[in-house]
């Protein structure tokens, strides 16, 4: 199981894992976005995407586990001339404000099934009425390809997984296929993903 030292270790050095773009599905999502909403950027190790909410105008805080990381994301948002805060937690123990964002983004973020269900309710719990909740994830398609991902199938995710794990948000999209990534050196290739934008409903 990987542990934030691991990440610590991975992140070390001047290359971006993944890339110092945004993930390409957070990006098509940008126009549900606006300046000056609040945003999570949720397990955002080097702060690729965080950094690229900031650049949109939004308030944006940046959670990962790997102090590492986030002294990267720290250090891309100060040479993107943006602000983030960043916040090193578990994702699974974070505690979430209630109703504290506009938009949480939850990218390649795997986690064992019980830490899964914590965090998505903590994203439940932190979404303001009307929030979104843009996903990408691998699914079970994706094991023995070299394009990225988890090792532990029961860190994969399924349409039905997000389903289930976020049943108290509404559907706005979801799709379970491949796309094709280029995010750095981890992530390259045809691969096969789950993508969803989610809403929570405005009475919630």
């Amino acid at each position: 199981m990987s542990t934030s030292l691991a990440w610590d270790e991975r992140y070390e050095g001047g290359d971006f894992q993944f890339g110092e773009a945004p993930n390409a599905y957070l990006r098509a999502q940008s126009w549900r976005l606006r300046p000056g909403m609040a945003a999570l950027a949720l397990g955002d190790g080097e702060g690729r995407n965080g950094v690229f909410l900031a650049e949109r105008g939004l308030s944006v805080t940046s959670l990962d586990w790997s102090g590492v990381g986030l002294g990267k994301a720290r250090a891309l948002a100060a040479r993107r001339g943006v602000a983030l805060e960043a916040v090193q937690a578990d994702a699974a123990a974070w505690a979430y404000p209630q109703a504290g964002f506009d938009v949480i983004a939850w990218v390649f973020l795997h986690l064992p099934p019980a830490d899964r269900h914590a965090a998505a309710q903590g994203c439940i719990r932190a979404l303001k009425p009307g929030g979104l909740l843009v996903l990408e994830c691998f699914s079970p398609a994706q094991e023995g390809r070299r394009s990225g991902g988890p090792k532990l199938p029961e860190l994969l995710w399924t349409r039905a997984i997000v389903e289930a794990e976020f049943a108290a948000l509404d559907v706005l999209e979801l799709t379970e296929g491949a796309a094709l990534l280029d995010e750095g050196p981890r992530h390259q290739g045809l691969a096969e993903v789950v993508r969803g934008v989610l809403r929570k409903p405005a009475g919630g």
